[in-house]
């Protein structure tokens, strides 16, 4: 699997306004789904840029975690966004939102286990169904983990994409958050991932918290790339190849031109990482 994109860019409201035109900069944008399900004005500025650029749609609330199963009203008014729109991607995280129809606004762990295994690989499935294409499952950003997790998480995401087929959406920040949070190594992590089932690369940033004595990595996606993150994603284009790269920053957003230099700043790293030996 290789990728002909240039880096992309999350897009936010603001850009509309502020430089649309820029945005032909970007080799695709991502959205959010759950910003565009009411239709309206914004959906409408989204389809005509969708005919310029190819387009990503993140979810953020499918809740392929979920123990009880997806909410398929959501997952079906998803699906009609999709159908409308098109992209090239579409993707969720690895996590649950929400129970008994209430949505906690955040994407909560799960354990790693046989049991979550299997329903997460269900709902995957599941929702690969209705939507008629593949998902791509983003490994998450973690802060702990559960003492009765008997698999590691990029084992899990290998196994999930075999049993599924799903594509796995690498996010390099996260990945890195994690291991040093709950103290792992990056290498083996991108090791384990499977090179066929990696479709797209995340790039952000992270707060650095001092709690303690300890210091805690937040995923606040709030700055430029962080030079480790950078670091990471040379070694991931290494091992994989190319893949569609996108910058993600959703706190204290900045103008268009700084998400579309960070993109360009992909783009270099990614060929400078071509150009050396690959990783085994």
């Amino acid at each position: 699997m290789t990728s002909e994109l240039a880096a992309g860019v999350g897009l936010r409201s603001r850009h509309f306004v502020e430089q649309p035109d820029a945005l032909n900069g970007a080799g695709f944008v991502e959205i959010h789904a759950e910003n565009y399900l009411a239709g309206g004005p914004a959906l409408r500025r989204v389809e005509a840029l969708r005919r310029d650029l190819p387009l990503s749609v993140h979810a953020v609330a499918l809740s392929p975690g979920a123990a009880g199963g997806l909410d398929e009203n959501h997952v079906r008014r998803v699906a009609v966004l999709i159908d409308r729109l098109q992209p090239r991607f579409v993707s969720d995280h690895l996590a649950w939102t929400g129970v008994d129809g209430v949505y906690l606004n955040d994407l909560m762990p799960l354990p790693y286990t046989e049991e979550s295994l299997g329903i997460v690989s269900a709902n995957v499935a599941r929702l690969q169904d209705i939507f008629r294409r593949r998902v791509m499952i983003e490994n998450p950003s973690s802060y702990l983990r559960f003492a009765h997790s008997t698999i590691a998480e990029s084992a899990f995401l290998a196994e999930l994409a075999r049993r599924t087929g799903c594509g796995l959406l690498c996010d390099l920040n996260n990945i890195h958050v994690t291991c040093h949070n709950v103290g792992l190594d990056a290498q083996p992590y991108l090791a384990a991932l499977p090179a066929d089932a990696s479709g797209e690369f995340h790039l952000a940033c992270h707060a650095v918290n001092d709690a303690d004595g300890e210091t805690v990595l937040i995923d606040d996606h709030g700055s430029r790339v962080a030079e480790p993150v950078w670091a990471l994603y040379r070694d991931a284009v290494r091992r994989f190849g190319p893949r569609p790269t996108m910058i993600e920053w959703d706190t204290d957003v900045p103008a268009l031109e700084v998400l579309l230099a960070e993109a360009r700043r992909a783009d270099v790293e990614a060929a400078a990482a071509l150009a050396s030996p690959p990783l085994p």
